[in-house]
């Protein structure tokens, strides 16, 4: 499947509590149903995302892994 996000972060290599932390910031400026793609490097964010979408009550749609790089696709709830 194919999306078209209405937004994208790389977040390359930054450590998980500054990619949330910029994620949230980023997100706080969408619309409600808007999507973001937030790419990233570091493996802690495969458990640490779709916590934190949980808890903030945005879906996570997919993820999609390249090598080492994780793609997210977020909907804001």
């Amino acid at each position: 499947m194919s999306y078209k996000p209405d937004f994208r972060y790389d977040a390359g290599p930054t450590g998980c509590g500054e990619l949330i932390m910029n994620l949230f910031l980023t997100m706080k400026k969408m619309d409600k149903c808007q999507m973001i793609e937030v790419i990233s490097y570091d493996p802690g964010a495969r458990e640490d995302l779709p916590a934190w979408c949980r808890m903030q009550q945005h879906r996570l749609i997919e993820r999609r892994d390249f090598g080492k790089t994780s793609h997210y696709y977020i909907e804001k709830g």
